[in-house]
């Protein structure tokens, strides 16, 4: 009985202390700037990916705010979708 007591209370104190071992999650390359979402995300700059939305050029703000609003009023508003 106290060796099992002792096991459970070893097995605790050592996942304490594991605890206290966290390294800080910080970036080694410092902070960076994410690009503005309208220029696309292909590895190609102006690309696009497979998942680019037809009419769509990547770089276009016009366009992207364009898409954005059609994809809200037609697409993600449920007035619209039950009528």
């Amino acid at each position: 009985m106290k060796r099992a007591l002792s096991t459970v209370v070893f097995l605790a104190v050592a996942l304490l202390v594991g605890a206290c071992g966290e390294r800080p999650q910080t970036n080694q390359h410092g902070v960076r700037f994410d690009a503005p979402p309208w220029t696309g995300s292909g590895a190609q700059p102006n690309t696009g990916t497979a998942f680019t939305a037809s009419g769509w050029q990547p770089g276009d703000r016009n366009s992207w705010e364009q898409h954005l609003k059609a994809r809200m009023q037609f697409s993600q508003n449920e007035y619209t979708r039950i009528n």
